[in-house]
């Protein structure tokens, strides 16, 4: 089973399963990580599911997009790194993933 582990702004670590077209969020959300919200249900309207990708991920998983940018654009603690996990559609090739979270969401 492929995993993502979630590591919160304080250093824990959050493992959680990953199944192939949920979103980030999704997956965040269905296995209770503390520190990823998604109030807006996965529209990129509202910022609460801001991750930062581990660097070695990156071109594994792809930059933000037009969408993304409107809401990180915004965010004092974007990284160039940064992605908002509900636009991320997950795939089991992701096994290892890391991304980190912030401290505090918008």
């Amino acid at each position: 089973m492929a995993v993502v582990t979630f590591i919160s702004h304080d250093g824990e670590k959050h493992e959680a399963p990953l199944e192939d077209d949920q979103s980030l969020m999704q997956v965040a959300v269905d296995n209770m990580v503390p520190g990823v919200d998604g109030d807006c249900g996965g529209e990129a309207a509202c910022g609460t599911c801001h991750v930062f990708v581990d660097d070695q991920w990156v071109d594994t998983v792809g930059r933000s997009g037009p969408v993304e940018e409107e809401m990180l654009a915004m965010n004092p603690e974007r990284e160039p790194t940064s992605r908002l996990s509900c636009q991320m559609r997950v795939s089991e090739s992701w096994d290892g993933l890391v991304v980190r979270l912030p401290e505090f969401q918008m």
